[in-house]
């Protein structure tokens, strides 16, 4: 693994450890590159994620790293965003002002409202599956979003079928636009229900573009070479196309 795109910090109110540690332990493992990617604030609630009124300091304190590790490893500072289509424009604009380098696409919470509608929680309820499909492409197509994180968050324990159907979708929509899904460590790490090999056949028999990422919430998790491995072993073993780094797309 040379490149992880999906790493957090303690301005989440839910990562461990100093910033510092993360890439002296990114460049431990032998990456070449490291993302950030906290949670963006959540303008419309400051109860949640990062507080707004420390992004500017997010953005510096990995600015600042970026530039002391320059020559042992390249430092990306983004931003794993929810889509909400209500309050999207608004989030992108603040995401833009303060110049961040890419978006991660992670959906946790479905509609306009963080806290509800929470996709790891188990659910047989069809719709709520389609509207996640429906929310995460729509998302998507805004063409902002470098890739598409833990695509298989969502818990469904309902019809097979229905499920076979729906992630078909999710993953045909992905392709068309060129956008890799990620296969998360922390899934792994923590025994979630995710990764999800049901949805990695479906990836696999579609063709997409599949990367690895760390999901980092601690310096250790960077660390995961078993949790690595299982994650490529899977990929490989479903004959998945791994790959290594993405293009950052603009904002």
């Amino acid at each position: 693994m040379i490149a992880n795109y999906h790493t957090h910090t303690p301005f989440c109110r839910h990562a461990k450890g100093e910033e510092r540690e993360y890439v002296e332990n990114a460049i431990r493992a032998g990456f070449k590159i490291l993302g950030f990617s906290d949670h963006v604030p959540q303008i419309f609630s400051d109860g949640l994620r990062m507080p707004l009124h420390e992004s500017r300091n997010y953005m510096h304190t990995i600015r600042t790293l970026a530039e002391e590790y320059k020559k042992d490893i390249t430092i990306y500072c983004g931003f794993e965003v929810e889509y909400y289509p209500l309050f999207f424009p608004m989030m992108h604009e603040f995401g833009k002002a303060l110049h961040v380098d890419y978006y991660l696409l992670g959906q946790h919470f479905l509609f306009d409202k963080a806290g509800s509608h929470r996709m790891a929680t188990a659910t047989s309820e069809e719709q709520r599956l389609t509207s996640y499909v429906d929310q995460v492409l729509e998302g998507l197509a805004t063409g902002v979003f470098t890739y598409l994180a833990h695509p298989d968050i969502i818990h469904f324990t309902g019809d097979e079928k229905h499920y076979d159907t729906e992630m078909t979708r999710l993953c045909q929509g992905a392709k068309a636009m060129d956008i890799p899904l990620e296969i998360n460590m922390l899934g792994l790490i923590e025994h979630r229900h995710y990764p999800c090999e049901r949805f990695y056949r479906i990836a696999a028999a579609v063709g997409n573009d599949v990367i690895v990422g760390c999901d980092a919430h601690h310096p250790s998790h960077l660390l995961k070479t078993e949790a690595l491995s299982r994650a490529r072993a899977l990929a490989e073993d479903l004959g998945c196309k791994i790959v290594e780094t993405v293009r950052l797309r603009p904002l």
